[in-house]
């Protein structure tokens, strides 16, 4: 080792480099220049020749000058690269949050399915479709309803599949969901009018969708069909009312192995109250022949059962008529299967008959023997009313026509070879692909089935002879929803559906675009002509005369025909017609009126507000993760009430943001909404829990006053529950305060015995129009002075409402209360009994006389259908005891091997309950629950001697005040209700002290 080449510390160093002399040399050389150079410069002129000598010193400054450390130039700067015209800024400090990228990816905002950008093509132009619509008698408004999975959307399908070009449902196996796996893998296809992310992901239909198609009838003439395709789970029974607003009829789609479920039921009571014609579908009749293997004749008689259940739905109803009545020899029954694409009636079969084998009779002649106890001889050739001697010559008509043939065809489909197969079908005029031969069975049914049957024309005769058209529906459809009077022009135009008529426009629904931006309203055209850049007013639900606080004016500036997946814009539409306005929804909450700016303001008037059938009962607490996007949140949730018909949103008084729906997955559609599509924002919520009513259960023990502020007004009142009915009358709107005083009484009087002085005494219902209590005035003239009473009747009715919509027991609305005003003190002077005096008066007195009357808590109750199978209903009801259930109903489905459960469960303890029943049952049990009724919860909600024990859950009598401590809590209110700051007079608080004790 050469040491020469270490320090002393042992570091490699390396070899001594020899300096080269000619590095030296070459250093002297230019040294020596650059001295010649300057000499010579100082000699010459220099300015005048640059030369080499100029370019020296140049090189010279640049290689030996200093460059301080900011003026070094790595990189050129912006105006180098982009040019002077460009301004560039220059931040100092990094603005950037650390949680968005530098680069931030590009998003495309977009939650629904659309196909704007191509519109399919369709069996008609567009503007054929435009023009017909302009003839409302060509014109069938129906809205598709039935239960969760009988096979709505898959019925539109096969309408949109004979009109459109589609190739997805062309390839996609026929199932009886929504959502069927193709033949690749991956590639899904979902129903028509599912445009929703939310939809697709869950298979399930949550929104109302509307599509406007034109169809043939068997004898090929066009109708113009604006259909609305309705969800069937149990928890958007707003969106069926919001479609049965937009209709003149309603298909209802009924499972032929199920039969009439919950969904039906409801559906049919919906239709009933908006007063609409109602035709039915028999739908996936292929399960009675590949799931239940049923004979032909035990298909029809199932067939009939199923058909039996429905009108037995329908005479069920207060409405029912007996030309209400279906059946399939009467041309509204259709039979179909939609996972095979096949729709029938009577009619349509029996034309395809007399086409086929040029049979001497009429269509509608055979059409009316082909249901009910009418036999077919089959060697005689005639039709008779019972079975001869030799039955198996004679067979029901039925069955010989209709079933045997279908089931023929699917025995040959399934389990014949191809040659065979081809033989038969080739037969029947049915041309195949050679490469159809070769699909699954069920794959290669459909192709098969779509090509016996041909286009759906039985479903449009149908809708066509038993559904009004809108100029037949118009007169009844204005008397139902409009609010003005009937005499006035714009009520004249809308009876007789005139498009030269006043513009009248019922919004019923609305939906965001596919990016959430903005909302469009769709609305249905009861008179006059819509165009675009027209200027309207939009008249919201709390508008009334004389009150010009919810109107507003906006101009249209779109307008289209709404197909689900594509719009077709258009420039106007006339009566009779479904139309989505842009520009016009700002001031739109829920629904809303749009009139022309040409009517009167004495004949404005709105469009009744839709009647839900159902009661937001379960609520969530909502709130921002990040407290600084509360606005967002806010936003948000003006949204969502938008979206939704029935949800509610408010605030309490501990500041907490309250949303409350009809069910779990209600409440869990909103927040995906509100958190992916609206705010897009996290979102924390509270645990689910349901609200409250307040009730008494007893009159009032002894008479309540209460003085005005300042003392010189006296106000008697006692409080005492009402019969039962009187409230739902009340809430459905069948007795109403806008009524003479004397129609009130005799309704009360006829309905529910009262004297029909009481029911003309009656004030005003709360809280709001139509709320389940009663104000009413009992005093006698010698007592009070009736003119000054009269005078302050609004302060004492705004008193009422205010103590009728917060309770004294944990500020919910009360129920099933009535107020009789038994005297009244008032000043002389106008100015000492004016509205800040009586209004905290009689709110007071209401909260002193309920507090007497044995006051008791309100808990909703749901209804739960159940199905399954046999060896469950122990397991089903082993879950239900636990939640404080019990069954009301538990039978057999005939012609099923399904069993049908029906229990009441109070809502509070429902929660996860359908989870429950699938894990006790594994996953065989099906429910489907919503609100019924309102229930006492047991116990005595002021009762100071109940003892609850904390992490303990309470039972039987501590339950109500067990409730209401948690609510009053939750809501930040003192765990102590006492009647003592309702009464200012000792005297009396004494003694009702001593009362209660």
């Amino acid at each position: 080792m050469d040491d020469s080449q270490y320090d002393e510390f042992g570091n490699y160093i390396g070899p001594e480099l020899a300096s080269s002399s000619e590095d030296e040399e070459e250093e002297s050389g230019v040294e020596q220049g650059f001295g010649e150079a300057a000499s010579a410069s100082e000699d010459g002129d220099s300015d005048n020749e640059p030369g080499p000598l100029a370019m020296v010193r140049q090189v010279e400054q640049s290689m030996t000058q200093i460059v301080l450390h900011e003026d070094k130039q790595y990189y050129p700067d912006a105006e180098e690269v982009y040019g002077p015209d460009v301004e560039a800024l220059v931040q100092e400090e990094d603005t950037q949050p650390l949680t968005e990228p530098i680069v931030a990816p590009v998003t495309q905002r977009k939650f629904q399915v659309d196909e704007e950008a191509q519109m399919p093509d369709t069996t008609y132009t567009k503007e054929f479709l435009v023009d017909i619509l302009g003839y409302p008698a060509m014109v069938r408004n129906i809205a598709v309803a039935g239960h969760l999975h009988h096979g709505k959307t898959a019925l539109l399908d096969v309408l949109v599949a004979a009109t459109h070009t589609w190739p997805e449902w062309d390839r996609a196996a026929p199932v009886a969901t929504p959502t069927a796996k193709m033949r690749w893998p991956g590639d899904r296809a979902f129903g028509y009018t599912d445009v929703h992310q939310l939809e697709r992901q869950r298979a399930i239909g949550l929104k109302t969708m509307p599509i406007s198609l034109v169809a043939q009838t068997t004898k090929g003439k066009s109708y113009a069909l604006n259909i609305l395709d309705a969800p069937g789970h149990s928890n958007f029974i707003d969106e069926v009312a919001a479609s049965l607003r937009m209709a003149d009829g309603v298909v209802i789609v009924v499972d032929a192995v199920e039969g009439v479920m919950s969904g039906t039921e409801r559906a049919i009571q919906a239709a009933m109250r908006e007063g609409l014609d109602i035709v039915l579908v028999v739908n996936k009749v292929d399960r009675l022949i590949i799931e239940l293997k049923l004979p032909p004749e035990d298909a029809y008689f199932k067939l009939k059962l199923t058909i039996e259940e429905v009108n037995s739905a329908i005479a069920a109803c207060p409405q029912a008529a007996s030309s209400m009545r279906l059946s399939p020899e009467l041309g509204n029954v259709c039979f179909a299967s939609a996972a095979f694409g096949w729709c029938f009636s009577l009619g349509s079969f029996a034309s395809h008959y007399v086409d086929a084998w040029q049979m001497p009779i009429a269509p509608r002649e055979l059409a009316r023997r082909l249901w009910g106890d009418i036999y077919y001889h089959s060697e005689r050739g005639t039709f008779m009313r019972k079975r001869a001697k030799d039955g198996k010559q004679a067979r029901r008509s039925f069955v010989h026509f209709i079933l045997e043939p279908l089931y023929k065809l699917f025995a040959q489909v399934v389990a014949e070879d191809e040659p065979t197969l081809r033989q038969t079908i080739d037969s029947l005029g049915i041309r195949l692909r050679k490469e159809d031969y070769a699909l699954d069975a069920r794959s290669l049914l459909r192709r098969v089935l779509c090509q016996f049957f041909g286009p759906p024309t039985g479903l449009v005769d149908m809708c066509a002879a038993h559904v009004k058209s809108p100029v037949a529906n118009a007169a009844a459809k204005a008397e139902r929803l409009y609010m003005g009077q009937m005499d006035s022009a714009v009520a004249v135009a809308m009876r007789e559906c005139d498009s030269e008529g006043p513009l009248v426009i019922a919004i019923a629904k609305q939906y965001p675009s596919s990016d959430a931006s903005q909302f469009y309203a769709l609305g249905r055209i009861l008179s006059g002509h819509i165009q675009t850049g027209q200027k309207v007013r939009v008249l919201g639900e709390g508008f009334a005369p004389g009150d010009d606080e919810d109107m507003a004016v906006a101009t249209v500036s779109d307008a289209w025909i709404y197909c689900s997946r594509y719009k077709i814009p258009v420039s106007g539409l006339g009566a009779g017609a479904w139309v989505l306005l842009g520009g016009v929804d700002a001031s739109i909450s829920k629904t809303a009126t749009i009139v022309d700016m040409d009517v009167a303001e004495a004949d404005l008037a709105i469009v009744r507000p839709l009647q839900l059938p159902s009661d937001a009962v379960i609520k969530i607490a909502v709130e921002p993760v990040v407290p600084t996007e509360l606005p967002k949140m806010l936003s948000g949730l003006r949204k969502i009430g938008k979206s939704y018909p029935l949800v509610q949103t408010r605030v309490e008084e501990s500041g907490e943001h309250i949303v409350l729906g009809s069910g779990e997955l209600y409440l869990d559609c909103i927040m995906h909404d509100l958190r992916c599509m609206y705010s897009e924002i996290e979102i924390k919520i509270a645990d689910p829990v349901v609200a409250f009513r307040e009730t008494v259960s007893e009159t009032s023990a002894i008479k309540v006053f209460g003085d005005s502020p300042n003392g010189k007004n006296r106000l008697t009142i006692i409080a005492e529950p009402v019969e039962q009915g009187i409230a739902e009358d009340i809430e459905s709107g069948k007795v109403q305060l806008s009524w003479p005083a004397r129609q009130v009484g005799q309704f009360f009087e006829a309905n529910h015995g009262w004297d029909i002085l009481a029911g003309r005494s009656i004030w005003a219902f709360g809280p709001g129009e139509n709320g389940p209590n009663i104000l009413s005035d009992d005093t006698l003239p010698g007592e009070t002075d009736k003119s000054r009473l009269r005078s302050v009747r609004d302060s004492i009715k705004q008193g009422f409402q205010w103590a009728a919509r917060e309770g004294p027991l944990c500020d919910e609305p009360m129920r099933n209360t009535r107020f009789r005003i038994l005297s009244a003190q008032l000043a002389e002077s106008a100015i000492h009994r004016g509205g800040g005096q009586i209004i905290p008066a009689a709110r007071r007195v209401c909260y002193s006389s309920f507090l007497t009357a044995e006051p008791r808590l309100m808990e909703p109750v749901s209804f739960v259908e159940i199905q399954a199978p046999a060896d469950c209903v122990s397991s089903v009801y082993t879950v239900l005891g636990r939640r404080r259930g019990h069954v009301t109903h538990d039978a057999p489905k005939p012609g099923s091997p399904m069993y049908m459960i029906k229990a009441l469960v109070p809502t509070i303890d429902s929660s996860g309950l359908e989870t429950d029943l699938r894990t006790f049952t594994r996953g065989q049990a099906f429910c489907q629950q919503f609100f019924d009724h309102w229930q006492a919860v047991p116990g005595d909600p002021l009762d100071k001697e109940t003892v609850l024990r904390p992490l303990e859950p309470s039972s039987g009598q501590q339950l109500a005040r067990d409730f209401m401590l948690k609510t009053r809590r939750r809501k930040g209110l003192s765990d102590d209700v006492s009647i003592d700051k309702f009464i200012d007079d000792p005297t009396l608080r004494d003694v009702v002290r001593e009362f209660q004790q």
